[in-house]
């Protein structure tokens, strides 16, 4: 049995090559593999791109073009921890980029549909931290955003 980890599948309807390229260029330690592509057995058009693998930020995908029956929803998004406010700016630029949605809490579709949290490492020790009200005030705050912003949840758990 081989055992190198967990590939994740994204379906697409007949933009997986696009996402691919799209991704790589996002995310640095990424890379395209291989691309597999229908032959004269179907059942999509001989030459068309079936599947390509893709790394992103180090973890394995492959982009399946799988026609038009499943579209991607919130109940599986991808988080990216992000060391500072520009990195948050950078990733949520990109990612909203060409059609992407904004979303609220830090969350986000791109222009495929796949659904993104931005989230800032700094977010989670203000949320979680031990005094209960500087804890809920952070988390008030964030609930009032789309874009998480750092200073913003900063000031808001220091009751400023």
């Amino acid at each position: 049995m081989t055992t190198d980890g967990f590939t994740t599948c994204l379906w697409f309807d007949g933009q997986a090559e696009e996402a691919a390229d799209f991704y790589v260029s996002v995310f640095k330690n990424s890379k395209l593999g291989r691309v597999l592509r229908y032959t004269k057995a179907g059942p999509g058009p001989a030459g068309t791109v079936v599947t390509v693998e893709f790394v992103a930020n180090g973890q394995k995908f492959v982009a399946l073009n799988g026609g038009p029956e499943f579209k991607f929803n919130e109940a599986v998004s991808f988080e990216i921890r992000c060391d500072d406010q520009d990195e948050v700016d950078f990733y949520w630029n990109k990612l909203t980029e060409g059609g992407g949605q904004e979303g609220p809490c830090g969350w986000l579709k791109d222009r495929f549909g796949v659904s993104w949290q931005v989230v800032p490492s700094r977010l989670l020790e203000l949320i979680g931290d031990a005094d209960e009200e500087r804890a809920a005030r952070a988390m008030e705050a964030m609930m009032k955003m789309s874009k998480l912003d750092i200073a913003t949840l900063e000031k808001a758990a220091a009751g400023e």
